[in-house]
């Protein structure tokens, strides 16, 4: 793609840019900045309806006592089971166990805090769940 040739439709990045490459007049490719090009706003914006629909849904079963608020701050961060498992130093099947609410209630203060430490919350707010989804 040529260098005026790079789309400019607005999209996910709200007056931000984006950088891409394509090809100037000498036929270099080069960095070119660009505003978004529809089929990529509307791929993000799809992904991202999904993910928020994703927190919902595990919002709502912390809410319900299904799952632990560990499940809500783990998928509000877009964490997987095996990534958080790595980030407190935990094995994946702990991580999956402390998810669950009955588990996540009997948790010592050493683990509250690793998890804490890991989502950037003090462990008081490890517990408490936002009335609203949080947006990602």
């Amino acid at each position: 793609m040529k260098t005026r040739d790079v789309p400019q439709d607005a999209g996910l990045f709200e007056g931000d840019q984006a950088l891409g490459y394509a090809v100037d007049d000498q036929g270099r490719y080069v960095m070119v900045a660009t505003t978004g090009w529809e089929p990529v706003n509307l791929a993000n914006q799809q992904a991202w309806e999904e993910i928020r629909a994703n927190v919902a849904a595990v919002l709502r079963r912390v809410r319900a006592g299904e799952l632990s608020p560990i499940a809500y701050h783990m998928t509000v961060r877009l964490m997987e089971p095996s990534l958080l498992a790595a980030y407190v130093g935990m094995w994946t099947w702990q991580v999956r166990r402390h998810m669950k609410a009955g588990p996540f209630r009997r948790l010592g203060a050493d683990a509250r805090r690793r998890y804490a430490d890991v989502f950037k919350i003090p462990v008081g707010e490890l517990d408490r769940i936002p009335d609203e989804t949080a947006t990602p």
